[in-house]
């Protein structure tokens, strides 16, 4: 099975991080039972003083390079990956796409309507390079800027009631498409360094709600184990 991690810089992270990607990884390797690979055209992060997806300083170096590969990039959103998915996910063989998109779009380049096109666009092109492809598609996590900026806020409610809409439209039982829930008690004051990037805390609960859908939709994995959040 070949797992695509799917993102903007909540999902590449930035150089000296663990990611959620490893996270997960780390939860698939203890859980699955058998081979996987996790798979992408890029494996770097986002090295802030280059302003470029240039580093490869993880927090953990011994996590390994092919488990390193995703389809993710700093300030990129649906709109950048959706002519991106088709080829990716054909030339890596996905099986699964683990998608979080949506907040850079909303926040710097599209309102809700064009940003949820552009996420229908995304599925339907990977479904036509991988016609049995499985995706898990993460609501957008309201930032610290919806605390202060009410159209903001409400762009961004109203784009994940339009994926909600996409992901029941689109979903068929030869390529299923789920919506994940908001993480359990994400707090973006605790579970984030700035307000929008995840943290360790922030990384676990990312992982974990992915897991989640994998485990109690599809029979993948297990439960996200609290003695493994470390």
């Amino acid at each position: 099975m070949r797992f695509m991690f799917v993102g903007d810089s909540m999902t590449i992270g930035r150089a000296g991080d663990y990611t959620w990607r490893y996270r997960m990884w780390q939860h698939l390797t203890a859980t699955l039972g058998g081979p996987f690979e996790i798979v992408g055209p890029r494996s770097a992060l986002h090295d802030p003083l280059a302003d470029a997806p240039t580093s490869h300083a993880y927090a953990d170096p011994g996590f390994p390079e092919p488990a390193r590969r995703h389809l993710a990039g700093w300030g990129e959103g649906w709109q950048h990956m959706a002519p991106l998915i088709g080829p990716a996910a054909d030339a890596a063989r996905a099986d699964v796409l683990l998608v979080s998109l949506g907040l850079i779009d909303l926040g710097f380049y599209a309102a809700a309507d064009e940003t949820a096109r552009n996420a229908r666009r995304f599925v339907l092109a990977a479904r036509a390079a991988r016609p049995g492809i499985r995706m898990v598609l993460l609501p957008v996590i309201p930032n610290v800027r919806a605390e202060s900026d009410a159209p903001f806020a409400a762009e961004v409610a109203r784009f994940n009631e339009l994926l909600a809409k996409a992901v029941a439209d689109l979903s068929t039982p030869a390529s299923p498409v789920l919506l994940a829930a908001r993480p359990d008690a994400y707090e973006i004051h605790r579970d984030t360094y700035d307000g929008t990037h995840p943290n360790a805390a922030g990384e676990h609960r990312l992982a974990g709600e992915f897991a989640a859908v994998l485990h109690q939709a599809w029979g993948i994995g297990g439960p996200y184990r609290a003695e493994r959040r470390r």
